[in-house]
């Protein structure tokens, strides 16, 4: 997997050396950001400019969707979408700095700054201080929303994890180590920030390290890997420089989102993809057992991708979660 992608990333460099003219055009590189955009749909937060879209009455229960990462979109969740008629509000939106969201230097991201743009998101579309708020969260989204709950128990209703890296720096190594693809991707932002090669781009160029990102990231579905992810996902445009901003908090600071989650009393739902041989019954196990109440759900013949492969199966079970806290 990694020779497949390095030898995308060597194939990419050919093109566009022959192309150099383009290199300073971004829109020609990635798609532009609602701060470049402004027929985007988008909400103003916290500082900065989020790409979001929402689905459903806002009066009936939020439905928070985070998306996986750190540094990807949205665009491979919006199968969830459906649960809008099902009587749900349902929001999407691009974490600062990824997808089409606004993009801001480097050295600004934390975990903690992620945490407040999620509050600001929930007040935003919050219309009632009784309306109810459930957090769904993907892959480093069911992180954030762990992360969330952690610091807030009391200000969420319940939550569903699909497939959560790791709740805390040793779980998530205990991840990357299975699937090979922490480590990965640490080692790709590394190639990615070196504006030598490939494309001249320094850490805050970001359309070039975003589409140098984009390059990397076929790796994923290679065939046989072990995250039972079947094909391409879609998406809009990475965010290279979040990416490397977390891998840098992780491998220098490290995190533990689990301190109190043991506070946190609704019961909350994991869901997991059979065919996913790093994560599993096991790992999923694991991490539950921070909460006092939860529920575990194998998705069959499908894995790290399954609410964009399967969400025919994973529908009902997160439907049918909703409803029994409603």
């Amino acid at each position: 997997m990694l020779n497949k992608a390095l030898y995308i990333l060597a194939m990419a460099g050919v093109v566009f050396m022959s192309c150099e003219n383009q290199i300073h055009s971004p829109e020609k590189l990635v798609p532009r950001t609602v701060e470049e955009d402004l027929t985007l749909p988008s909400i103003l937060i916290n500082g900065t400019i989020l790409h979001a879209e929402d689905f459903g009455n806002p009066g009936n229960p939020l439905v928070i969707f985070l998306h996986g990462g750190p540094g990807s979109d949205y665009r491979n969740g919006l199968n969830a979408k459906q649960l809008a008629v099902s009587g749900y509000h349902v929001v999407f939106y691009d974490q600062r700095g990824t997808g089409l969201s606004k993009r801001h230097d480097q050295r600004s991201y934390s975990i903690q700054l992620y945490l407040d743009d999620l509050t600001a998101v929930i007040q935003h579309y919050r219309i009632t201080p009784t309306q109810k708020v459930f957090l769904f969260g993907h892959s480093w989204g069911a992180m954030l929303a762990a992360a969330y709950i952690n610091a807030y128990p009391e200000r969420i209703d319940g939550a569903i994890f699909a497939e959560a890296g790791g709740f805390n720096k040793q779980l998530l190594d205990e991840y990357g180590a299975a699937s090979r693809k922490i480590k990965f991707f640490a080692e790709a932002t590394n190639d990615i920030f070196y504006y030598d090669q490939i494309l001249t781009g320094r850490e805050n160029e970001h359309a070039i390290v975003d589409y140098k990102m984009a390059l990397a990231s076929s790796f994923a579905y290679a065939k046989d890997n072990d995250e039972g992810i079947e094909d391409a996902t879609p998406f809009w445009r990475n965010g290279a420089a979040v990416l490397q901003a977390f891998v840098d908090i992780s491998e220098k600071e490290g995190f533990d989102f689990t301190t109190n989650l043991h506070r946190f009393q609704p019961t909350v739902l994991f869901i997991y993809g059979e065919n996913n041989k790093s994560y599993g019954l096991r790992f999923a196990q694991k991490e539950a057992a921070f909460f006092p109440a939860t529920e575990i759900i194998q998705i069959n013949d499908t894995g790290h991708e399954m609410i964009h492969f399967k969400w025919n199966l994973v529908y009902p079970a997160v439907l049918d979660y909703l409803n029994s806290l409603n």
